[in-house]
């Protein structure tokens, strides 16, 4: 059964450890406990046989043996043990007690069965001043267990309760750690779904530990990212809602004049202007959309295998005919397969804005060229044209969306290089900008090459 409290896991990774050692400690406290209780009777069976045997002597030429009643006496533990004994002489001559118990060892006790019980005993050997031959006699003593089991679950009950007291003790002490340690967690909880809370504010954890102070960084640290995300979508569907207005707007006055124009010419003049309006609102509408596909987490990451080559040159086909309307030299330079890894159709929308951006800003007569080529590990996407370039001081901000630079003659978004870096770096590539050789701007997007041997599911080659 899987525990879900965090506070039920650590007292069970305490408690459970320390059950297991106190199961182990009663294990050896029972041995111990046997021990003693064999130690404490061994001595009162030897110190039984001394006492019988003190009291044998010579009396008028004869050996004597009188059983003291002391030496009986000291096993009367209230446990009702019965005690059987013998004394015999050196050559096994029966001086008084029960001839049939058995033998045990002068070196140490034994335990053995008599008369349907169990019994522990002890010889000792005796030297009787005077016995000649007789001499050393030996003082068997035999006493039943109940007594000695008696002690041994004494004992080992003793230390079962002293183990039980200190398993519970610990968990009552463990418990109260756990909720004083977790009430920083408990607060960090609080803080989070308090309904006071707006805007994503950093949480504050007065008295959190070491360990929890990274976890409540990283909320921190997410939440401030949250917070950036919110911002930057609040800015993108404002300047969008903006962008959507002029052109809108513009098509609804073109439509309201050619609907009062009575003229055939005037009126198709107006027609054409509402058909280019509708069409650079439908690629704002496209930009749009893309760079939305193109944010991280908008959609499910891609890994096709692309050849930038071949997409290049689907591009450039489908750009040939703005190219020759503009009267503009639009080429391919590309050696053979460039590929790399990542989403083909944003990749073909990134080389599409790249490649539109140079059709647009190069004046008519001029060149547009795509360059593709493959080293060091990296393939080169290479876009030149002979425009006006953009200065220095302004080519990080054009990559900022909806920016326009200032006096900029043709029309446009401001979505366009944004894409472009939306889309490289999402697979990990890099985008610069210069200055090309005929005067006009260069763009170079790096990108990792594929190896040859990543052909991902959904390859597209």
């Amino acid at each position: 059964m899987k525990i879900s409290s965090l506070r039920l896991q650590l007292l069970a990774w305490v408690v459970l450890p320390l059950a297991a050692l106190v199961t182990v400690n009663l294990w050896t406290s029972q041995r111990n406990a046997l021990a003693t209780a064999d130690l404490v009777t061994d001595r009162m069976l030897v110190g039984s046989a001394r006492a019988i045997a003190e009291q044998v002597a010579m009396a008028d030429g004869v050996l004597d043996a009188t059983i003291p009643p002391a030496a009986i006496e000291m096993f009367d533990t209230g446990d009702r043990d019965s005690v059987y004994y013998r004394v015999e002489t050196a050559n096994g001559r029966l001086l008084t007690g029960y001839p049939d118990l058995p033998d045990a060892p002068q070196s140490g006790s034994i335990e053995a069965p008599y008369r349907d019980h169990r019994l522990r005993l002890a010889t000792l050997s005796h030297a009787v001043i005077g016995a000649g031959a007789d001499s050393p006699i030996k003082v068997t003593v035999g006493v039943t267990l109940a007594g000695h089991d008696a002690m041994v679950k004494s004992l080992w009950f003793s230390a079962f309760a002293q183990q039980l007291a200190l398993v519970a003790i610990a968990g009552v002490f463990v418990l109260l750690g756990l909720r004083r340690g977790l009430a920083p967690l408990i607060r960090l909880r609080d803080a989070v779904r308090s309904p006071d809370r707006s805007d994503l504010d950093p949480v504050e954890v007065p008295g959190a530990q070491s360990e929890i102070r990274p976890l409540i960084d990283a909320l921190n640290a997410y939440m401030e990212r949250v917070r950036a995300q919110m911002a930057a979508q609040r800015r993108f569907i404002a300047n969008a809602a903006h962008q959507l207005r002029t052109p809108l707007a513009l098509m609804s006055t073109q439509a309201s004049y050619a609907l009062r124009e009575s003229a055939a010419d005037q009126r198709q003049e107006a027609l054409v202007a509402l058909q280019a309006s509708s069409g650079r609102l439908a690629r704002l509408a496209e930009q749009l959309l893309t760079l939305s596909r193109a944010e991280p987490g908008s959609r499910r990451p891609r890994a096709d295998r692309i050849d930038l080559a071949e997409a290049a040159r689907q591009v450039l086909e489908g750009q040939a005919p703005k190219a020759i309307e503009r009267n503009i030299d639009l080429g391919l330079e590309e050696t053979g397969p460039v590929p790399v890894i990542g989403d083909g159709t944003m990749m073909r929308e990134m080389i599409v804005n790249l490649v539109d951006n140079a059709l647009r800003y190069s004046a008519p007569g001029g060149s547009v060229t795509v360059k593709l080529a493959a080293s060091n590990g990296e393939a080169e996407l290479t876009v030149t044209d002979a425009g006006p370039g953009i200065p220095a001081e302004e080519r990080e901000h054009v990559f900022e969306r909806f920016y326009r630079i200032a006096g900029a003659s043709e029309e446009g978004s401001g979505l366009g290089l944004a894409i472009v870096r939306e889309v490289v770096e999402n697979a990990g590539g890099s985008v610069m900008l210069g200055d090309a050789a005929a005067g006009g701007l260069k763009v170079e997007v790096r990108l990792p090459l594929a190896a040859a041997e990543d052909r991902p599911a959904g390859a597209l080659f």
